[in-house]
């Protein structure tokens, strides 16, 4: 993931092609080494590819993406009815307001 955030980074500063040596200087400015293997492969795979088209593709394919969020209501509502007799809200309790926090109040 580091590689490609450099990859990125260098195309939005106009370098439409950045190559491995360009991608190790990004990196090793923040103080991280490249690996070899993962860049060549980044490198590779992205040879002769415009990155705002591949990044129009996969916004479309995550778009189609089910986010999950209907399951996990749906699976609260049995725990909520096996509580039995539990009651519906529980009181809480009042906090004072200190102005000691922070050693003055807001209307000294």
């Amino acid at each position: 993931m580091k590689h490609l955030a450099a990859y990125l980074l260098l195309g939005l500063a106009g370098n439409e092609s950045p190559s491995a040596a360009d991608i190790k200087g990004v990196l090793s400015a923040v103080g991280i080494d490249a690996d070899e293997d993962r860049l060549s492969k980044l490198i590779s795979e992205l040879e002769g590819k415009d990155i705002n088209e591949l990044i129009a593709q996969g916004s479309e394919k995550l778009a189609s993406v089910p986010s999950g969020g209907a399951a996990g209501g749906a699976a609260a509502a049995p725990a909520a009815a096996a509580g039995g007799d539990a009651p519906a809200q529980e009181k809480e309790e009042e906090k004072e307001e200190s102005d000691d926090d922070m050693g003055f109040g807001l209307f000294d």
